[in-house]
């Protein structure tokens, strides 16, 4: 991925405010795989993730208005993205409280290297941390990937999230605990 400087990206933010689509296009494109990464991290299928990141896209494109040529443009799409998928979880479990939402299925890459009992026991333990997210309570969960799976700073999750960077740190600090409870990881 390759990082726009800042007086660019302010110059495309303009670009985009007048409603230059094409610079909407520059903008935001090397933003793409981390805000699908984030995105499927939070939902957990694929197809899920891009639908929530087209969203976010197509509504930062509506309110484009909105956008300030001085702040960089990555904190706002991922609050957008965390927004639509926080959308997409709420529906999901409409969904299956209703009985009729889909298996949540997600996508393992096993690494080619490893014997099929390492293999094994590696995708069973990725299956059952993936369970544990899931079943952690959704601000815990935020700042859980945003921090520790995303890379992202507290203070960075802290501003997306609209809570303290301490706050943050309490999360992430629970939903560790809990995940080594519940998984038994010493």
């Amino acid at each position: 991925m390759s990082r726009i400087p800042h007086a660019q990206e302010s110059e495309l933010v303009a670009m985009v405010i007048a409603g230059d689509r094409r610079a909407f296009t520059n903008l935001v494109e090397p933003h793409l795989p981390r805000l699908l990464a984030t995105s499927l991290r939070m939902v957990g299928i694929r197809e899920e993730a891009e639908d929530a990141v087209q969203n976010a896209l197509a509504s930062a494109w509506i309110a484009r208005a909105r956008l300030d040529p001085r702040r960089p443009v990555l904190p706002i799409l991922t609050t957008i993205t965390l927004n639509k998928c926080r959308d997409k979880l709420r529906r999901r479990k409409a969904a299956q409280f209703l009985g009729f939402g889909k298996s949540s299925s997600f996508e393992i890459v096993a690494d080619e290297t490893p014997s099929p009992e390492v293999e094994a026991s590696d995708r069973q333990f990725l299956h059952a941390a993936y369970a544990e997210i899931q079943k952690l309570p959704l601000r815990m969960r935020e700042a859980l990937i945003l921090v520790a799976i995303d890379g992202r700073s507290q203070k960075e999750a802290a501003v997306l999230l609209g809570i303290t960077e301490k706050a943050v740190e309490g999360l992430v600090y629970r939903a560790r605990n809990t995940l080594r409870k519940k998984l038994d990881v010493a």
